[in-house]
């Protein structure tokens, strides 16, 4: 019977689109992002936070304007600090991986797991950060009760992100693109024009922070000045969120992958620098000053336009509405980039078995579709929990962001001491050593400043994150152990060729067992099999599916170890079973949706061996529960609800560990 045009498969398809082909070399260069796309995708996280983060620092000076020159210049370095340290990054790990793989692999894997955890909190709040700050820009423009909406639009527009992203890397990236370049182009001008009109204060900047600073030396003393200073610019440490973005990510660029990642990184830099030291002038230029209901940007932009078109024009309201408008835009860019970044730190974890296998596990879409949910859910969770307020999100992400700035620098900084004699020593251990000094100190400031403000709520967060990494990987390592020693125990199955080829009999009565990728429980499987019913069988019929995760989609060298590996497990089973007198035969397919292609792999066994039983087996825990049944995949439960649907048997065997 064929599906109805309502059916689940139908309605998936035409939300997320037709499946791609993991060995396609079409569908590969397709899904990966040359240096411009790139900027866009994963660039503009970084850029957008010039929409927070400059006003964050020049509102923390606390009427002490002029001091604002200082930030401007500080910003500017500093943004180009870090994206040249993290170069190295892109360069010493171009598979991906960014903070996580350098604390990983130069530190340490606890190091790694701090990084991580720290990494896929930071990632939540990028969605509901610029989310919130995208709806606020767009509210700004409307009458004082309609804030009552803000959070339920918020909510929506991250169950929008969620869906476009579910689709592919490529498709919300495209459809963003206009409104990405409309914020470059509004506010590269607004920020020209506004300086220009000003120019003639230029010449008075220098003198009358200079005067200041002396003034207010001179009244809380020269340390003041500094704590001062030291305060705001850790305030406005969300203006250098994102810019790691690029180095997590390598692993989905266009080849070749470290050229385009370290041009990506200079349009990145180059970009945001010129935003957020731009805006942070135009603040101390324009005499700006906080009002109700507005962003900083928006009460800029507002006063430019004014004088540019004159205050009773049109053009003002029309203006305004137009950058806003593009602003937010970019902010829901943004957020895209805590999809992009967020699932593929969860895959690179659960890889090491710090987080559950199926986030490495991708879509027919090539997507990390559960790392994807998760992220929008969670997000969801941070907008509802802080009530969508800006401030309070922007003080809950710097933490990890510098948190884990800090431990990818210092991990750097141990590389070149570890490789005291390569060339480049000198500059990449000052670029790494500078880096790490800026973010630890900017981590302290704002640990410190704001601990009880909110910052304790991210160190719980992230430290629940490690502690639930912790557990997941121990839990692995147990049951990892068990199997190990089942497959010495059965897994040495291995049997020289039988005297003679065995032809199977297509009448007969045949065992189809599904194998996973452990011999002890493949042995078990089969053992329990012929035990449960002797004499019963005269053909074995062994099925399998490689599948196509993150890592191996990544590592072509991967899917032909996986390939070679597959073969020779089957045929090591063939020969033990034909040893025994049992023909056999074998099926195997290669791909991401493993239950699907095990589906499709029984139905063409039944095609040939009608006369067929299904076998598989279960990991049976001694406390089974909702911890256990998460970290272990239900392959074999939901491959037996297909087959029983078609009245075909299915045999589950349980394996106790």
């Amino acid at each position: 019977m064929k599906p109805s045009w309502l059916s689940l498969e139908r309605l998936k398809r035409l939300f997320l689109g037709a499946p791609l082909d993991p060995f396609s070399p079409k569908v590969r260069q397709h899904i990966a992002l040359a240096a411009f796309l790139a900027w866009v995708g994963l660039g503009a996280d970084g850029l957008s936070s010039a929409n927070y983060g400059p006003a964050e620092a020049f509102l923390a000076l606390e009427g002490h304007t002029s001091l604002a020159l200082y930030l401007a210049l500080a910003t500017g370095l500093t943004v180009f600090i870090i994206a040249f340290a993290y170069n190295q990054v892109v360069a010493l790990f171009p598979n991906g991986g960014g903070g996580y793989k350098v604390a990983t692999e130069l530190i340490g894997p606890h190091a790694g797991l701090v990084s991580g955890s720290a990494l896929i909190i930071d990632y939540v709040l990028t969605i509901a950060i610029s989310v919130a700050s995208g709806v606020d820009a767009l509210f700004s423009l409307l009458p004082p009760h309609w804030q009552a909406w803000k959070l339920p639009i918020e909510f929506l527009v991250v169950i929008a992100l969620t869906t476009l992203n579910m689709r592919g890397m490529k498709e919300p990236i495209a459809l963003l693109l206009p409104l990405f370049l409309g914020f470059v182009v509004t506010h590269v001008l607004l920020i020209l024009i506004g300086i220009g009109a000003h120019a003639d204060a230029l010449p008075t900047l220098i003198p009358a922070t200079v005067s200041e600073t002396q003034d207010l030396a001179g009244s809380i003393g020269m340390v003041g000045v500094i704590a001062l200073l030291l305060k705001a610019f850790a305030m406005g440490g969300g203006t250098y969120t994102g810019i790691e973005a690029v180095s997590n990510n390598v692993n989905m660029l266009r080849e070749p992958r470290v050229q385009t990642g370290k041009l990506t990184m200079l349009y990145m830099a180059l970009s945001l620098a010129f935003m957020a030291a731009g805006l942070i002038v135009l603040y101390l230029l324009w005499n700006v000053t906080y009002e109700e209901g507005k962003t900083l940007n928006a009460v800029v932009f507002e006063a430019i336009l004014a004088e540019l078109f004159g205050e009773q024009s049109v053009l003002v309201h029309v203006g305004l509405i137009i950058t806003l408008f593009f602003a937010a835009a970019l902010l829901f860019v943004a957020a895209n980039t805590g999809f992009l970044g967020g699932p593929a730190v969860l895959a690179n974890m659960a890889v090491d078995r710090w987080m559950p296998h199926q986030f490495s596990q991708l879509s027919d879409r090539l997507v990390t579709q559960n790392g994807v949910i998760v992220m929008g859910a969670a997000a969801i969770g941070a907008l509802w929990v802080t009530g969508g307020e800006v401030h309070f999100l922007v003080v809950l992400y710097s933490i990890n962001v510098f948190l884990t700035f800090s431990l990818c620098l210092a991990g750097l900084c141990r590389y070149w001491m570890m490789h005291r004699r390569e060339k480049g020593f000198v500059m990449g251990m000052l670029q790494s050593g500078v880096g790490f000094v800026v973010a630890f100190s900017i981590l302290l400031v704002t640990l410190v400043e704001k601990f009880l403000d909110g910052a304790w709520f991210t160190v719980l967060a992230t430290g629940f994150v490690v502690f639930l990494g912790y557990s997941i990987k121990r839990h692995y390592e147990g049951v990892n152990q068990q199997l190990a020693e089942a497959d010495m125990l059965f897994g040495n199955a291995q049997s020289a060729p039988p005297a003679r080829e065995l032809v199977p009999d297509p009448k007969a009565r045949t065992a189809a067992l599904f194998l996973g990728g452990r011999d002890g429980v493949a042995m078990h499987t089969l053992l329990a099999a012929l035990t449960l019913f002797p004499n019963q069988f005269k053909n074995v019929v062994f099925l399998t599916v490689g599948e196509i995760d993150i890592e191996q989609f990544h590592g072509q060298e991967k899917v032909a170890r996986m390939q070679v590996e597959i073969d020779t497990r089957l045929e090591r089973f063939s020969n033990w079973c034909e040893r025994r007198g049992l023909a056999t035969a074998t099926y195997r397919a290669y791909g991401t949706e493993t239950v699907d292609l095990l589906d499709r792999l029984s139905g063409e066994v039944l095609e040939t061996f009608p006369n067929t039983i299904f076998f598989a087996s279960k990991l049976l825990f001694a406390n089974e529960n909702f911890f256990t049944r998460l970290l272990h995949n239900s392959t074999p439960l939901a491959l037996q609800r297909k087959l029983h649907s078609r009245g075909v048997t299915m045999v589950i065997l349980p394996m106790k560990v």
